[in-house]
């Protein structure tokens, strides 16, 4: 059967791979690099989920913009891709959930906020990139989520109403974009629980929890 008039769209971090360990790892180097130290818990209320520009912002207490923040933005990325490169791996049954997917002829796109480089990175490692019908990273969009930009551009490339999508997402930030954009969507609990994300219409704690059907009712 057919089902080409529906998608899934993918946030990536947390969603595709459990990149925020790394991402932790990345950062803690980069602020070490620079003479910043920082407790656990405001790493955590102020990392994760959280775009590099108000992480900058944040951890050096200033606006960190124009070159200065390409730059460092740079040099916290090549560091999370160096770290990460031999660790890449998809979160449980997500290969199988997407295959399941194809095979009922949904359309598939991945719309995340980081760099097109990591996307590379992770994309150079998984069978992931001629699955896709629909490829957006950060510098595809002039507003980051939680603007629901790069999902409603996600739909649009994929040739589908946003109603008719279902949107995976682990952030507060991510959640939200995909709600502005009228789309279902689906906390993958990689990182926070149920109460630490605005309310969704499902949630799972990796793919063996979800399958094609389970799409087909959320959008029913």
């Amino acid at each position: 059967m057919n089902h080409s008039n529906i998608a899934v769209i993918f946030d990536m971090d947390g969603v595709i791979c459990d990149t925020n360990p790394y991402h932790s790892l990345a950062w803690k180097a980069f602020l070490d690099k620079h003479g910043i130290s920082t407790t656990e818990e405001e790493f955590i209320a102020h990392m994760y989920g959280k775009s590099n520009s108000y992480i900058l912002k944040h951890f050096l207490g200033r606006e960190v913009v124009g070159q200065e923040f390409e730059q460092m933005e740079f040099e916290k990325e090549l560091m999370f891709r160096q770290i990460y490169d031999e660790h890449v791996k998809p979160i449980n049954g997500l290969l199988e959930f997407i295959d399941e997917l194809k095979a009922n002829g949904v359309k598939t796109g991945i719309a995340t906020s980081a760099p097109v480089e990591n996307m590379d990175l992770i994309l150079s490692k998984l069978p992931l990139r001629e699955k896709m019908g629909s490829l957006l990273a950060s510098h595809h969009v002039s507003h980051h989520k939680p603007n629901p930009e790069v999902y409603l551009k996600s739909a649009e490339n994929l040739g589908v109403n946003p109603t008719d999508c279902v949107v995976f997402e682990d952030s507060f930030s991510g959640v939200t974009a995909a709600i502005n954009a009228k789309m279902k969507v689906v906390g993958v609990l990689s990182t926070y629980k149920p109460e630490e994300l605005p309310p969704c219409n499902a949630y799972i704690s990796d793919y063996q929890d979800i399958n094609f059907d389970k799409i087909l009712t959320l959008l029913s």
